[in-house]
């Protein structure tokens, strides 16, 4: 796959567009067009040729996608093909929740450990992996090979946690913690901030029980 640096709107799409050709996929559906997968996923078909098309386009004139093809495809962009660690830092409601998620492994994304400050927690098998004590963080860093660190704690030891992970070589982070973490530009991080989502359905709602209406396409994030 070619190495260049895209807008992060579209990579945001992407996500999209795969789990509608996996629902095609699942049901024997063969080939789509580009209008058909506007109409799944609320984007504007040429907006989807055009993400497509930034990658290699897979698509024919007058034929579409073949869907096992453009399946094939979004997996390798998204590194799906790719088998990645993951840790989970703070066994928590959320931590154990995502622990017991069993879509991640199968998609090639296995946490292979947890980890927690309450004595309560540490020992305990959740969702088959044992939660050990936040002191052997860096320990199990130096020793194991992690991708991601799935940061479900409380902001204010999030850069710290941070900080260790990143100097035994941790370069993805999936955070829950609501703090912006400072990070080199070799490591990446994916904020999911529940507070701010929440917020924003509430804007929405507000408005739509005034009597405003929105599209599907006008709740999709721009680009």
């Amino acid at each position: 796959m070619e190495k260049k640096r895209r807008s992060p709107a579209i990579i945001r799409r992407l996500p999209k567009y795969y789990r509608a050709i996996c629902e095609l996929a699942e049901i024997t559906i063969s080939r789509v067009s580009s209008q058909e997968l506007g109409k799944l996923t609320g984007f504007n078909p040429s907006q989807i040729r055009q993400d497509l098309n930034s990658f290699g386009g897979f698509g024919q004139q007058g034929y579409g996608y073949n869907v096992k093809n453009l399946k094939e495809n979004l997996e390798k962009i998204l590194g799906l093909t790719e088998e990645k660690t993951m840790i989970v830092i703070g066994a928590g409601n959320l931590g154990k929740a995502i622990m017991r998620y069993s879509d991640f492994s199968e998609n090639g994304f296995h946490i292979i450990s947890a980890f927690d400050r309450d004595e309560s927690k540490i020992g305990r098998e959740i969702g088959g992996i044992e939660v050990r004590d936040i002191q052997e963080l860096e320990e199990f860093l130096s020793e194991n090979q992690v991708d991601i660190a799935v940061l479900t704690i409380h902001k204010d030891v999030a850069q710290k946690y941070t900080n260790i992970c990143v100097e035994k070589g941790v370069q993805g982070f999936w955070n829950f913690a609501p703090k912006k973490l400072r990070v080199p530009k070799n490591v990446v991080v994916e904020n999911m901030w529940l507070n701010e989502s929440l917020y924003t359905l509430g804007y929405f709602l507000k408005d739509v029980k005034s009597g405003l209406e929105y599209s599907e396409d006008e709740m999709e994030d721009e680009e």
